[in-house]
């Protein structure tokens, strides 16, 4: 990658901010129906299984749209293209609030992600530029950050607006999300960022690097354990628990506010404990919360607690992911970042499928046995990695 030239001034302590604010915005945009698929199922006459189909399309055109946009605008000025993404967010979601029909709305959010798939990794790979390298890991997990505030306040106050104002007011929230985030990063974010052009040598040098392809491998079965459970846990609280939209909110408030502290405490220990370690705690706390919601479901205190555990690894376990990935091969970052995000949407794609697929079929207690699974696989890769790593 290259450095920053000596004339650009770095605010080292703002321009991460910046780039942790637009990962609020996009984590918002993508998180969204989750929070409303009762809803819109009621308002849009159709089935919740059909409403979680945005989450599933959508991270279909994440997945391919993450790596391919990473190729074609690896060569782009960094603060150009993250302010573009973010702009055809906030366009993407208020058109989203006047859309007249589930086509229409599932039309919008596939165009919006299509461009929105650039923001995290490329926000990741800025990360890498703007500070020293024994920086890096600490200011990467603050920056995806904004993933686990988008979980904490954003997702709760999405479930809630949508509750008591409609599905569209959560839209036109987002929206103004998006605009503060985009005005906070044309503010703080220096300009003259470029990383290293991505080409075809590039990915076939990713190819052929066992931690790499290891790592992308933990980052599918580990989203697609949680987001089996997770695309579907309004609607399967109401169901197993029989609970209103507000606990479903209060669980989901847990859910982030646990990732926003487990991110903190990871980001403070990664760079003394080492990536490695920091992974194996962040992917056991998933697994033992994920294995706990299979064995509670029906109990709301239980079931909440268990997420709990689940939120305290889910933000920080992806991070340690993107950390992991850089020090494999730091010239490479943004290209190995890309494809991991990539992962990470076809692990939401797999994981809301197969538990749309059991929601459909009424095996609503099976939707947790199946999420633990795969991250029961996920922590083995993380620990058996161990073996590829070479010692820096």
């Amino acid at each position: 990658m290259k450095n920053l030239s000596p004339g650009i001034p770095v605010h080292r302590r703002f321009a991460p901010t910046a780039l942790m604010l637009g990962n609020i915005a996009t984590g918002c945009s993508i998180l969204a129906p989750a929070g409303m698929l009762i809803e819109l199922a009621a308002d849009l006459d159709i089935t919740v299984h059909t409403a979680g189909l945005l989450v599933t399309f959508g991270a279909i055109i994440l997945c391919i749209g993450s790596p391919l946009t990473a190729w074609l605008t690896s060569r782009i000025e960094r603060r150009a293209l993250l302010a573009f993404t973010l702009a055809v967010l906030a366009l993407g979601n208020i058109a989203s609030a006047f859309a007249p029909d589930y086509a229409a709305l599932l039309a919008i959010r596939l165009v919006m992600l299509a461009v929105g798939a650039l923001y995290t990794p490329q926000a990741a790979g800025t990360a890498a530029l703007i500070v020293p390298a024994e920086k890096r890991g600490g200011t990467i997990a603050y920056v995806f950050l904004g993933w686990s505030l988008a979980a904490a306040i954003g997702l709760p106050l999405i479930t809630f607006l949508t509750s008591h104002y409609g599905w569209r007011a959560a839209y036109g929230s987002i929206s103004i999300i998006a605009v503060a985030s985009l005005l906070s990063l044309l503010w703080r974010l220096p300009k003259g960022l470029v990383g290293t052009p991505v080409d075809l040598k590039t990915w076939t040098e990713l190819a052929r690097n066992p931690v790499i392809v290891t790592l992308l491998g933990i980052t599918t079965l580990l989203t697609s354990g949680q987001f089996a459970v997770f695309t579907y846990m309004g609607p399967l609280l109401s169901k197993l628990t029989h609970v209103g939209p507000d606990a479903v909110g209060l669980v989901f408030g847990i859910y982030g506010v646990c990732g926003f502290i487990g991110l903190v405490i990871i980001s403070n220990i990664v760079d003394s404990w080492g990536p490695l370690k920091a992974s194996v705690l962040s992917v056991g706390l998933v697994l033992a919360g994920v294995a706990g919601w299979a064995l509670s479901a029906g109990f709301y205190s239980l079931t909440a607690a268990a997420v709990a555990i689940w939120g305290l690894g889910f933000a920080s376990s992806n991070s340690m992911q993107q950390v992991r990935l850089v020090a494999a091969a730091p010239p490479l970052a943004s290209a190995s970042v890309a494809l991991n995000t990539s992962c990470l949407y076809v692990g939401q794609a797999i994981g809301s499928a197969i538990g749309g697929l059991l929601y459909a079929h009424e095996r609503l207690y099976g939707v947790g046995y199946a999420g633990a699974a795969f991250v029961a696989l996920a922590l083995v890769m993380v620990v058996l990695t161990r073996r590829l790593e070479t010692p820096a």
